[in-house]
């Protein structure tokens, strides 16, 4: 029996698997100041919901973006950060990029670690490996007195060439750890050892940045549930949509910074398995941002270049960006008199004006409810009562900014602020499509979290998007998708090598076997739940002299034997792919490799839909659309068997979201208990 756990901002969602009755699902107010509290509370009441006891449960997987909103609110720290001599401003030059390259009125985002808590210390490498500078224990001590009374809780060490030549900087960590006691010490090769020394340093100091925080919780965490009788081993779910051991989590948390998203993302690719779609859109709406992801084959979609919050971090990740508003998306007029959504959100604590916790200015939620889209008396299937007629108070102010007036005036302004929420996400969406090379007719959007099915057919109208598919639970759908995600970890080598070049092949194959034992031996330590583990491969490669790579995916023919013909040829089609053309006379060169180690997990059989007779519409809502009231059908979803359809307009109930179906599509229910909304002309029997 198995428990997915994820922590959101304003609810932290539970799925269940192995219950008699199939999934059990729960949502719990989160507890911002001490988010274990809320994971406590909320894992009696799943297990007791199941009618089961804590000691039935034989794992629980959890996911959680408190690492990444300590980075993106900057609450971790304070870090130090040990370098070689001359390279202490290596946060503060980065890239040498502005923000914006057309805005000079921008300022560039301030270094992670202040310049007072950067210290450089006697240790320099040539890229041969040989030693030019090596500290004395004088100088690791003046280091280390510096570090202790500038009362840093953890130190990054980055030295030049450690990516290739790791044992020197290991030296200088080993050392400051242990003269400073309690202080946690992040070695760049040691987390990520890859070339540029800059993103290298960032994924050390982010990884140190977190650290305290994150242990910190994990230790909170276990004793709270320990106290309830949980027996079961912890797991955290990571940025690359496996999940690991709360021991390896927190010794690398930078791994975890995009856990809860990719959980999304995992499970919709196995819950559109079995459906016509093949191609998804994945739309997380949440409180705070909505987030954009793309599956294929039931693979998603990676990329080892992304950004949290001002930085790159250049860690194998599920290509997750944030596209827009969330739920919990304050409105506001500026100073042109021109209505806004976001960026800024109410998070869980206040939240929405309608929670009645204490929020003043109207956010997307209020504007559904203003509107008539969800019943303030079935939210949460009615443990939560929400307040109307506080969302249309706070709409009034900006009615009348916007010359709205009359007894409709706060239904006008929220219907307008969904458009303008919609608009800048399907524009986003768009371009991030375009930049892929990617046709959206192609794709289904597959929508989840407390706002997602609410908002999907808006975004898919203006999108133009031909379908939408919507799961069984989407509200505690990423906690879904922590139960269904396996083991997984990458490890990775820089090489710096050219394909057909003497002695680059036996290189290759050499990292390739030290890469796979210290995968399948960290695997090892990782519980034994595991039904089999499988091992695969992708490296970073570019023509010579490019300055930049593409990821290069193996097939398992070249794992097993790579060979540089093959290996070129993945390449060339790659960039072909990307550029429209190969250069076929150019050398290929290889400059990293990386190992993805994933143990399997036996897998939770979703359940089926089952076959229901044909129900009326148990009443009526009136619902404002189009500047206009109007009564629209409001159905229950598990009122929906298998087969079952309904004509838009209306809107479909359950207790941890609700569904609008806009006029001019239609929405049937599959075999696997999604529902599948079409465009009229597009729906089949």
């Amino acid at each position: 029996m198995r428990i997915g756990i994820d922590v959101g901002g304003t609810f932290t969602d539970f799925v269940l698997s192995g219950a008699p009755g199939g999934l059990v699902f729960h949502k719990e107010p989160s507890t911002p100041a001490d988010p274990s509290a809320a994971v406590e509370s909320g894992l009696v009441a799943v297990v007791a919901k199941a009618g089961l006891a804590m000691g039935d449960v034989t794992l629980v997987v959890h996911g959680t973006t408190l690492g990444l909103n300590a980075i993106i609110q900057r609450r971790g720290g304070p870090i130090g950060l040990v370098t070689s001599p001359g390279n202490t401003d290596v946060l503060e030059v980065a890239r040498c990029r502005m923000p914006n390259s057309v805005d000079f009125h921008l300022t560039k985002e301030a270094a992670l670690v202040p310049r007072n808590l950067c210290f450089a210390i006697p240790a320099r490498l040539m890229v041969d490996g040989t030693v030019l500078m090596r500290p004395e224990p004088a100088d690791y001590d003046r280091v280390a007195g510096s570090l202790r009374a500038a009362g840093v809780a953890t130190v990054a060490v980055m030295l030049l060439h450690s990516y290739l030549h790791p044992a020197l900087e290991a030296e200088v960590a080993r050392e400051l750890a242990a003269r400073l006691p309690g202080v946690a010490i992040s070695a760049s090769a040691q987390i990520w050892p890859e070339s540029r020394e800059y993103e290298r340093a960032l994924v050390a100091v982010l990884n140190g940045f977190i650290a305290p925080l994150m242990q910190g919780y994990f230790s909170r965490l276990e004793s709270r549930l320990a106290a309830r009788g949980l027996t079961a081993p912890i797991s955290i779910t990571t940025s690359n949509g496996g999940s690991v051991g709360l021991r390896s989590a927190g010794e690398r948390p930078i791994e975890t910074v995009l856990s809860g998203p990719a959980s999304g993302v995992v499970a919709a690719a196995q819950a559109a398995a079995g459906t016509r779609f093949t191609q998804l859109i994945t739309l997380d709406m949440g409180g705070t941002s909505s987030d954009i992801a793309l599956t294929k084959a039931g693979e998603p979609e990676y990329t080892t270049r992304t950004t949290v919050g001002d930085f790159p971090l250049v860690m194998p990740v599920v290509n997750v960006s944030a596209i827009g508003a969330g739920g919990g998306s304050i409105l506001w007029v500026d100073p042109q008199g021109v209505l806004k959504v976001g960026p800024r959100s109410a998070g869980a604590a206040p939240g929405p004006v309608c929670y009645g916790r204490g929020g003043t200015e109207p956010t997307v939620t209020d504007c559904y409810l203003a509107i008539g889209w969800i019943d303030p008396d079935a939210f949460l299937g009615g443990r939560m009562r929400l307040d109307r007629a506080a969302a249309e108070a706070a709409l009034l102010p900006l009615a009348a900014r916007l010359g709205f007036t009359g007894a409709d005036a706060p239904a006008r302004v929220a219907e307008a602020a969904l458009a303008v929420a919609t608009a800048a996400m399907a524009t986003e969406l768009a371009k991030g499509l375009a930049q892929r090379g990617e046709d959206a007719s192609q794709f289904a959007l597959m929508p989840f979290g407390g706002a997602g099915p609410t908002h999907a057919n808006l975004l898919a109208e203006a999108a133009r998007l031909p379908a939408v598919l919507v799961p069984p639970a989407p509200s505690t759908f990423c906690a879904l998708g922590a139960i269904l995600a396996d083991v997984k970890r990458d490890f990775v080598r820089s090489l710096r090598l050219r394909l057909g070049a003497e002695g680059a092949m036996a290189r290759l194959r050499a990292a390739l076997s030290a890469l796979s034992a210290e995968a399948t031996n960290w695997l090892a330590g990782e519980g034994t739940m595991l039904a089999g583990h499988i091992l695969s491969a992708t490296t970073e490669m570019r023509y010579a002299g490019q300055s930049f790579e593409l990821t290069v995916d193996w097939t398992a023919e070249a794992f097993d034997d790579p060979t540089p013909d093959m290996l070129a040829e993945l390449f060339h089609r790659v960039h072909e792919g990307v550029y429209g053309f190969r250069d076929t006379a150019s050398a290929v060169e290889l400059t990293s490799l990386r190992v993805r180690v994933t143990g399997r997990m036996a897998p939770v059989e979703l359940p089926a839909a089952p076959m229901l007779p044909s129900a009326a519409p148990p009443g009526t809502r009136r619902v404002f659309r189009a500047g206009s009231w109007r009564d629209v059908p409001v159905w229950r979803r598990e009122a929906l068997g298998f087969g079952a359809e309904v004509a838009g307009p209306a809107i479909l109930e359950q207790e941890d979201s609700t569904l609008v179906l806009l006029p001019g599509w239609v929405l049937r229910a599959d075999r696997q208990g999604n529902l599948e909304m079409l465009r009229a002309a597009t729906s089949t029997p």
